[in-house]
This record gives structure tokens, C-alpha cells and sequence, in this order.
């Protein structure tokens, strides 16, 4: 391995390492404040809400949405809901008229523009203190919005983002972001404490109209809007926390196919919203979001792809020595023998022991978080097994459309 290979994976796993150890500090700092925010009692007074959920060909998902949304334990009279059809041309519109009754609900039908026009068009009609939105395939917990309405303490804090949990997985893919999301959780709740959370997740973060009033709709942003709203926020010094009891289900790509389209439209949006924001980064005054968080984010795609190719390459090669040691004596089937003295004791290899504990850590911790005790899964194993080697797929790609000025198809 060259000087410089080798350089280059030491800073790699040194800021691996710094992230993990970071994130876990912070942890171990404020886990008295999350079992506070948990023990915190629901808010008698209560205000009235908006919730805007925009739809295109959502006929299968959008009824258990708003049945969802519905069954919320929040006062009925303070609950709007604005359901925006964005030229849908399945059945959708045929399945929301069912709901055209309900004193709660206003449907809206706009000509196709993306999810961003329909947010902005269902932010015209929205005349209440708070406003969130609730993509038509996600539902809320009866105790959700009085959670989220309780982490509004002071006039200072402007949205709070949910906990986002897979509904019901069932295929391996599922069962991977099953892990990732409840590691999100976990990361949010961190970056919060950090004043760094960069995302605003359509499923069902909630704002104080005033945002809207201040910065303006939602924006295009490479298919990212919950994503530029965010850092749109922290560049105006908007405050933004996270409720990590506020339990929202999404379903998740059932498919590699389907998760690769969505995870390159995702990384592909965060990178762009970079370029564009890039005034926020190393700059002090943005606080942690500046100084540290979005260049890690930055970095860590950077340092995915070394190791991915380094993994590959290494592979080859070894690979390539084995073909001509069989071609040279033949194939060899007995068992090796261990022995303890041959373990690899390098540095590389202890360090990179030392991520993955961490990382188990991580996972054992949001565990804790998002379903009340700790344990491993079989969703664990395919995590640890297989995400490390799919993740670079959309990651490439994402960074190839972005280097080059090429566009992606999401749908």
C-alpha cells in the first residue's frame, strides 16, 4: 500500500471514528434531557394545526393516511387538514371524494408541478399558527402531534421534526432501512442537541407558519425540498429540534430498484442543495451545522466510495493471486488451521474494529430509542452485511449527476 493510500485511510477512519465517538459523547451528555422530554406532559392548550399532505397516484396508501391523521388525540375543531391532489391519473381522486364530507378536510386538484407546488398550494389556504405537511404514504400515532406541539417551548423554535420508523418490513431491503431509519432517530435527536438537524422530513414535521410568512414556499430544490427548507432556516438562524417519541411510519422501498431511485434522488438533492448553500460552510456564525456537520455529511460520501473501491480493488488482486496460486499447484481443500498469532493486530484493523463496536453501539442505542428495549435482529445481520456495499451504488452515481450537470429521473 502507498504512503498516500494509506494516509488517506487513517484520515478516513480517524473521522469515522471522531463522528462515532461524538455522537455517543453527546449521548451519554443528554440522556437525562431525552428521559425528561419523554416523562413531559401533553399540553392542555392546545393550538390549532394545518396539516397539508400532497399526493400524486397515491390510491393505495392515501386512505390509511388520512384515517391516520383522523384518529390523531388532538382537539378536532383545531385539526385542519388540506389534501392536495397533484393531477393524480389513477383512482386517487375517486378515493378522496369519499372524505369530501368531513367538515376537517379540504381537497384541492392542481395540475401536476411536483410535490413542492403542491405544499405551496396547499399553503394558501392554511390560516392557522402551525402548519406540517404528511406524505399520502406515511401515518401518524394517536399521540404524535401532541408530542411534537409540546417541544414548541419558546417563540424561538420554529419546526420540530418527527421519529420516522419503517412500517411494516418485510423483504431485506426493508429490513436494512428498518436499522438506518431507527439510526436516523438517534442522529436527529443528536443533531439537535447540536443545533444541526439539516432535514425537515416530509413525513410530518411541523412548522410555525411564520417560517412561511418570513422565507417564502417551498423551492424545487433538486427534488430536496424538505431538505432546502431546512438549510433556508438555519441560513435565517431559524431554530429547529426533534421530538424522538413523535413516531410517524413510512413505507420503504420494498426493492433494491426502487431503493436505489430514491436514495440517488435524496443524495443527489443534499449534494446540489450544497452548491447552493455553500455559504453556510465552515462558517462560525452558522454554529455546528456550518462548522461541522454538513462538511462531515460532505466527506462521508467521499470516504464511502474510497473504502468501497479500496475493498474492490484489494479484492481483485487477491483474487487474482489465488487464481494463479490454484493454476500454479492445484486447488487446495483442506481446512486452514488457526492460530491466535496470526490475528491482525495492525492499526488499521483495531481501528476499524473500534468503528464497529461503535456502530453496534449506535444501533443498540437507537433501539433503546425507538422500540423501548435493545436487541438483535436478523435486520441487524443484513444491515451490517449488506449496506456498506449498496450504499456506494446511489452515492457514485449521485456524485457522477452532480460532477458532470446531468439530471436523474426519480420516478
Amino acid at each position: 500500500m502507498s504512503d498516500i493510500a494509506q494516509t488517506i485511510i487513517y484520515l478516513s477512519l480517524f473521522i469515522s471514528l471522531y463522528f462515532e465517538i461524538f455522537m455517543l459523547l453527546t449521548y451519554l451528555e443528554r440522556r437525562h434531557s431525552i428521559k425528561q422530554e419523554e416523562d413531559r406532559p401533553m399540553p392542555t392548550d392546545l393550538p390549532a394545526v394545518s396539516v397539508i399532505v400532497p399526493c400524486f397516484n397515491e390510491e393505495q396508501t392515501i386512505t390509511k393516511t388520512i384515517e391516520s391523521i383522523l384518529d390523531l388525540d388532538y382537539p378536532k375543531e383545531k385539526l385542519n387538514i388540506i389534501i392536495v391532489d397533484d393531477g393524480s391519473t389513477d383512482n386517487t381522486q375517486n378515493v378522496l371524494n369519499r372524505f369530501r364530507n368531513n367538515k376537517q378536510i379540504e381537497i384541492l386538484k392542481k395540475e401536476n408541478g411536483g410535490k413542492y407546488s403542491a405544499l405551496n398550494f396547499g399553503l394558501k389556504y392554511v390560516t392557522t399558527p402551525f402548519v406540517g405537511c404528511l406524505d399520502a404514504d406515511s401515518f401518524v400515532e394517536k399521540q404524535t402531534l401532541k408530542i411534537i406541539i409540546s417541544h414548541f417551548t419558546s417563540s424561538e423554535i420554529m419546526a420540530v421534526t418527527p421519529a420516522i420508523k419503517v412500517f411494516e418490513p418485510t423483504s431485506i431491503i426493508q429490513l436494512i432501512q428498518k436499522v438506518e431509519y431507527s439510526w436516523g432517530i438517534f442522529l436527529r435527536k443528536m443533531l439537535s442537541f447540536l443545533g444541526a438537524i439539516y432535514i425537515t422530513p416530509g413525513p410530518f414535521s411541523i412548522f410555525r407558519k411564520q417560517v412561511f410568512d418570513e422565507l417564502g414556499g417551498y423551492k424545487h430544490a433538486h427534488f430536496t425540498e424538505d431538505f432546502e427548507i431546512a438549510l433556508r432556516m438555519h441560513s435565517n438562524h431559524m431554530k429547529i429540534v426533534n421530538a424522538h417519541n413523535a413516531h410517524i411510519y413510512t413505507v420503504a422501498p420494498y426493492t433494491l430498484k426502487s431503493l436505489y431511485k430514491q436514495r440517488l434522488r435524496w443524495t443527489y438533492g443534499f449534494l446540489n442543495n450544497m452548491i447552493d448553500y455553500r455559504h453556510m460552510i465552515f462558517r462560525r456564525k452558522f454554529g455546528n451545522i456550518g462548522m461541522y456537520i454538513l462538511p462531515m455529511a460532505i466527506v462521508s460520501i467521499f470516504i464511502a466510495l474510497y473504502f468501497t473501491g479500496t475493498l474492490i480493488v484489494n479484492a481483485a488482486v487477491k483474487g487474482a493471486e489465488r487464481f494463479e496460486q490454484i493454476q500454479a499447484a492445484g486447488l487446495n481443500l483442506s481446512i486452514p488451521s488457526f492460530d491466535l498469532f496470526f490475528i491482525n493486530i495492525n492499526p488499521i484493523a483495531i481501528v476499524t474494529a473500534v468503528i464497529l463496536l461503535g456502530t453496534l453501539a449506535i444501533i443498540f442505542i437507537s433501539r433503546k430509542m425507538t422500540y423501548g428495549r435493545v436487541y438483535l435482529g436478523r435486520d441487524v445481520f443484513y444491515f451490517l452485511l449488506f449496506y456498506g456495499l449498496i450504499a456506494p451504488l446511489w452515492l457514485a452515481k449521485a456524485l457522477y449527476s452532480t460532477a458532470f450537470a446531468r439530471d436523474i429521473s426519480w420516478k
